[in-house]
């Protein structure tokens, strides 16, 4: 696949984590022929919003001044994503892929919380993301934008699936990786700390990216 356009991809990791968890997906997507802007942010810094007013206006400058804009996502990036376009307009928006977004929340949150350790690591925007309807994933609405969406079902932190009903990928369930407006669900056999990194995570991203669905053959 080549790309005629002009074409940008945004990059946004997941809480507690740096732009080298997307280096892989950053240089499958450059070999592709997108530009690659791979955003780092300080995700256990600040909360939720700030973290998206001054995150999303950082990137979106870094995306050539012509054609498409698109964003591949892991996890509390994609809150970030929908927490921006629930206050601000994207022009030349394309498709975005979101990988592992605790759409809806995350039980762990719910849980763990209030707990200092979790606090302490993961920071004031860690504890935004409960399943509870005050929560910031929960306030957002429907996304109004191209999306797709891969859910995770393996785990490598059974300790955390116990506090998660049904499929999950040990931080998210697949459930609550869904959200109203979404143009495609898949749910592959990848855990969360590592699905940006999978062959085949990547291989749908790029598919959804040039054809707005998933690959189920």
């Amino acid at each position: 696949m080549s790309i005629q356009d002009p074409q940008c991809v945004i990059l946004l990791h997941g809480l507690a984590r740096t732009a080298h968890a997307m280096k892989k997906m950053a240089n499958a997507l450059e070999n592709t022929g997108y530009t690659v802007v791979n955003q780092g942010y300080p995700s256990t810094k600040k909360t939720i919003q700030t973290l998206a007013a001054e995150t999303l206006p950082t990137a979106l400058a870094k995306c050539p001044p012509t054609g498409t804009i698109h964003f591949v996502t892991h996890s509390m990036g994609g809150i970030l994503l929908r927490q921006y376009l629930s206050q601000h307009r994207i022009e030349r928006l394309g498709r975005a892929v979101m990988l592992g977004p605790p759409n809806q929340g995350s039980e762990v949150v719910d849980r763990l919380g209030d707990w200092a350790p979790f606090q302490w690591f993961n920071g004031p925007a860690g504890s935004q993301m409960g399943t509870g309807p005050d929560s910031v994933p929960n306030q957002l609405g429907p996304v109004g934008f191209p999306l797709g969406v891969i859910a995770g079902n393996r785990t490598i932190n059974f300790l955390l699936s116990t506090q998660l009903p049904g499929p999950n990928d040990g931080k998210v369930t697949v459930e609550r990786t869904k959200v109203e407006g979404m143009q495609d669900h898949l749910v592959l056999p990848v855990t969360h700390p590592f699905m940006m990194r999978n062959g085949e995570v990547i291989e749908q991203v790029k598919v959804f990216l040039a054809e707005g669905r998933f690959d189920y053959q």
